[in-house]
């Protein structure tokens, strides 16, 4: 948090004069106020990172003043200025919150030490408020990475290994399943924690402004360039360097990207000067990065560079598992945030969930989620809640090819008894068996060419079973 811009309030031109033209030699921006009252009304119109006030002013005293600042701008650092040197106006001046209390005459000296301690201050301040809010987005991060699937598990126990360690590290895995969380955890886990994490997405930035985004531009670098500018690696000194979409990154840019990391230097568009940098590298990619060196798309060198320590993601479809927690967790989270009372998923809901192949992978069923508690007014959300964009039965069953037999056939039979309020008696048992057990004898037959003796083996039935099975069911038989 530099110092940038100074208010000095005195009643006296003279200290005014003084004070104003030193700090403007030292580069900061300085405002002035004649009394107390041109003093609050700068202060409630302005934002200033010092107030250096007099303790008797007309209008409104120092001391006043300065109970006004507390109530209205907290993190204001204010000086006390005043010409008697007395205990009582120094205690009552530290007591109602100054910074720091200065007597007139006084050296300018003093002025210098006063603000270099103001300056060290607002310095440990912006990082305790820089570390409290990254405390908060670890919290948030890990919060929101769910999943307890043996592959997720594996990732974790690889953020614990290098979170402490600088190592690049790529991360791998289809759009969707959450590679950017990934490396905030790296970050938020490490020691650069309370540093910071600057991402960038390589494929979102046109090539020709990509280079001074990363690398930064000195003013008249390029048509439009009106002034410096600090590129991403500048401003993730000491921190984190999320580069998103690695493999979308031009190949002349890979080469001078590939001397950075050597280097540890980057050099601004338009500069001369090396600039060092102490930045962690963590890469992301849902390309093969293997198959583009292969194609002479990618550097090989920048690849081995890029995969010290790999992570590779598990598309959703891989790890079905975690799809009823995931699931729940962006129900809680949506209902949260739309401002709906709570809404639970029934069983017929889960089961269409874990059935369904999720090509968008977490990204997608966390939309498809939100969609759901917008549209629907029902507590419970249903198979019938998510029909417009997963079709309900045979086509999520196909989709479901890592899905258990038990699990499609009670997809299947919800899904036929969807909406059904009350049960009735009646024949169902019958009926759902009939259905299971003629696909299932045919298919049998089929593979045994039709030879019932062997089929009823297979099926561990007797054959006289089987033959009046073949009957009750109207399969139609055929020849070997």
């Amino acid at each position: 948090m530099p110092l940038n811009r100074i208010l000095v309030a005195d009643d006296e031109e003279s200290i005014r004069w003084v004070l104003s033209k030193a700090l403007k030699q030292k580069g900061f921006s300085v405002d002035l106020a004649h009394d107390g009252r041109h003093a609050l009304e700068l202060i409630k119109d302005n934002c200033y990172d010092l107030a250096i006030l007099d303790i008797k002013m007309p209008g409104i005293t120092g001391l006043d003043l300065l109970d006004k600042v507390r109530e209205l701008k907290n993190d204001l650092l204010v000086v006390i200025m005043t010409a008697e040197a007395s205990m009582k106006n120094a205690v009552e001046a530290m007591k109602r919150g100054a910074y720091d209390y200065i007597t007139k005459p006084f050296d300018l000296d003093v002025i210098d030490a006063i603000i270099e301690k103001v300056a060290k201050a607002r310095d440990i301040a912006g990082q305790v408020t820089t570390l409290k809010q990254e405390l908060k987005e670890r919290y948030q991060v890990e919060k929101n990475i769910v999943g307890n699937s043996a592959v997720m598990q594996e990732v974790y126990k690889t953020i614990g290994k290098v979170a402490v360690s600088d190592v690049t590290i790529l991360i791998q895995g289809e759009s969707g399943t959450g590679k950017e969380l990934i490396a905030r955890a790296v970050h938020f886990n490490s020691e650069r924690l309370g540093k910071p994490f600057i991402a960038i997405n390589c494929a979102a930035i046109p090539h020709d402004l990509l280079e001074s985004e990363l690398f930064g531009s000195e003013k008249g670098a390029f048509t439009g360039a009106g002034e410096r500018k600090l590129g991403k690696f500048e401003q993730a000194n000491h921190g984190t360097l999320f580069l998103d979409e690695i493999g979308d990154m031009p190949l002349d840019l890979q080469a001078k990207m590939l001397r950075v990391l050597q280097e540890q230097e980057v050099t601004r568009i338009g500069g001369t000067q090396n600039i060092s940098v102490d930045v962690r590298i963590v890469a992301a990619t849902n390309q093969s990065l293997v198959e583009k060196v292969r194609l002479k798309e990618f550097r090989e060198d920048l690849y081995y560079r890029l995969n010290v320590v790999p992570i590779t993601l598990a598309p959703l479809r891989e790890r079905r598992d975690d799809i009823p927690d995931l699931a729940n967790y962006f129900l809680t989270r949506s209902s949260a945030e739309m401002s709906v009372p709570p809404k639970r998923l029934t069983d017929d809901a889960v089961a269409l969930l874990k059935a369904y192949s999720w090509p968008g992978n977490v990204r997608e069923l966390e939309n498809s989620i939100k969609r759901a508690v917008i549209l629907s007014n029902d507590p419970l959300l249903s198979a019938l809640d998510f029909g417009g964009l997963i079709p309900v039965g045979e086509t999520a069953v196909r989709n479901s090819q890592e899905t258990s037999l038990e699990d499609l056939i009670d997809l299947k039979l919800r899904s036929s008894m969807n909406g059904i309020e009350e049960l009735e008696k009646g024949d169902i048992h019958s009926m759902v068996l009939e259905q299971v057990e003629r696909p299932l004898i045919r298919l049998v037959l089929e593979k045994c060419r039709w030879n019932q003796v062997k089929a009823a083996d297979v099926l561990g039935i007797n054959r006289n079973t089987l033959r009046k099975k073949i009957t009750e069911l109207h399969i139609e038989m055929k020849r070997g």
